[in-house]
């Protein structure tokens, strides 16, 4: 039985991972910068103009009225076709990811703060150009002509950032289209994901048995149909704690919910609540859940390694046939696995501040993501030898990084599983060779000791055996 701890932190992530995965929100937010400083540097322009020395005046801008309209109109101009430009380049960006990769890669883009930069300075620089230019005024017989020099000349330089930041975009855009960059940021959102995760702490047996879900606990029905992105287990336990009960999930973040099927179930652990305190119950529980069409990666360790599948997947596919990124692809799928493999147990069962169990949790299942990571691949991609190979050094990896007991029998069957899918491909000696290196060299990681005398070459002899109907030498 273990607290919850660093919610806020998890909900912090949330908010920036949605702020960060739509576009519009910061150049926005430059935009209204622009339209502001718009306004205010022309007012400010015409009350020290007078007083600016020759040598300042010499810097700033030195055209009339009809120069002043010009150079702005032209700025104005010449910022929407690189704005157009940066669109046309990103939708590009985006089509080759998803086709080359992965589908699932398209919120990289959308979250790039680059493309976020380069969108707020052509943007500002448009909305500020289009304000400062009803400033100008010509002379006429009533007033005389105001040419806000500063403003003007704030105008150029930021069209010289913006010019400077299509430069720097486009060198961005080639280094974030190549797959290695892909991955790498997978990679690291997805390690940040586990960083966020609380401390486990192994499962308090009497803690478990206090909190046995009830075959008549009340059910939690979905409202609507979705990914669950975010689950909000501090709200749960204030809940429960709130109102004497004891909770139970039924999915877990990345889960696909439909609506009408069961969110979570709840029982009371004293007196039984009335009709508003049972609705209200059942309104919070589901608040607590956050549904969404798509995937995020703010809390679902899943989704990173989904990712990094398909992009391998899509590698060993016959219409890409790029096995080098799959053996890429698997590297990192080896990191956040060992990251998993070396974390304890996780407890089953959440307290609330007194130390009351009021939480029975779905803990992270890490067989499955094992299994996620390699099930797919073990089908399409056992036939290469650098793929099956890469494979093979995953689960070494893994045994040597395990510092769980009950997950040494699972590394152990997908070697089974996997030596069983190599055998059926039609490698020559040398290879089979190599790869009985490699599975010999995971057996030694997961037991410690080297396998008894004869065990080594039993890959290879076997697999003479099916494919020649004679046991080799």
């Amino acid at each position: 039985m273990t607290r919850l701890r660093r919610p806020l932190r998890n909900r912090w992530a949330n908010i920036r991972d949605a702020i960060r995965s739509s576009i519009w929100p910061t150049p926005t937010l430059w935009i209204l910068v622009a339209v502001v400083a718009g306004v205010l540097i022309p007012e400010v322009d015409e009350r020290i103009d007078a007083g600016l020395s020759d040598f300042v005046t010499g810097l700033l801008f030195g055209g009339g009225a009809d120069a002043a309209r010009t150079v702005l109109s032209a700025i104005a101009g010449s910022l929407i076709t690189a704005t157009s430009l940066t669109f046309s380049l990103t939708v590009v960006a985006l089509q080759l990811a998803s086709s080359q990769a992965s589908p699932r890669l398209l919120r990289l883009f959308a979250s790039d703060r680059m493309v976020h930069a380069t969108m707020s300075v052509f943007l500002g620089t448009f909305a500020y150009a289009l304000t400062v230019l009803r400033t100008v005024r010509s002379e006429t017989q009533t007033e005389p002509e105001q040419v806000p020099q500063i403003a003007v000349t704030v105008a150029s330089l930021l069209t010289l950032a913006s010019v400077i930041m299509l430069a720097l975009f486009l060198a961005h855009l080639a280094r974030q289209l190549r797959v290695e960059t892909m991955l790498k940021n997978v990679n690291e959102e997805t390690a940040r994901v586990i960083e966020r995760m609380p401390d486990p702490q192994p499962e308090h047996s009497a803690g478990a048995e206090a909190l046995d879900r009830p075959a008549a606990a009340a059910r939690v029905i979905a409202q609507k149909s979705g990914f669950l992105v975010s689950l909000d287990r501090t709200s749960l336990i204030e809940v429960a704690q709130r109102f004497g009960l004891g909770i139970a999930e039924e999915v877990t973040v990345g889960a696909s919910v439909v609506r009408g099927s069961p969110l979570a179930y709840w029982w009371p652990l004293g007196a039984e609540p009335d009709e508003d305190a049972r609705s209200e119950i059942q309104d919070c529980i589901v608040r607590a859940h956050d549904l969404e069409y798509e995937r995020t990666a703010a809390e679902d360790v899943g989704f990173g390694l989904r990712q990094l599948a398909d992009v391998a997947l899509k590698a060993v596919s016959p219409g890409i046939n790029d096995p080098t990124t799959a053996v890429h692809a698997l590297s990192h799928t080896s990191a956040i696995l060992c990251l998993l493999v070396q974390r304890p147990a996780e407890s089953a069962v959440l307290a609330d501040g007194d130390g009351t169990p009021r939480l029975l949790r779905k803990i992270m299942d890490v067989p499955a993501l094992i299994e996620l990571s390699l099930g797919q691949l073990r089908h399409y991609g056992a036939g290469d030898i650098g793929v099956a190979a890469r494979m093979l050094q995953l689960l070494r990896e893994l045994a040597f990084a395990n510092r769980r007991a009950d997950l040494e029998a699972v590394i152990r069957q997908q070697l089974e599983r996997l030596t069983a899918r190599i055998r059926e491909q039609p490698f020559d000696a040398a290879e089979m060779d190599q790869l009985e290196g490699l599975r010999t060299a995971a057996l030694t990681a997961l037991s410690g000791v080297w396998p008894p005398d004869g065990a080594a070459g039993t890959l290879l002899a076997e697999a003479r055996l099916e494919t020649t109907g004679t046991p080799s030498p």
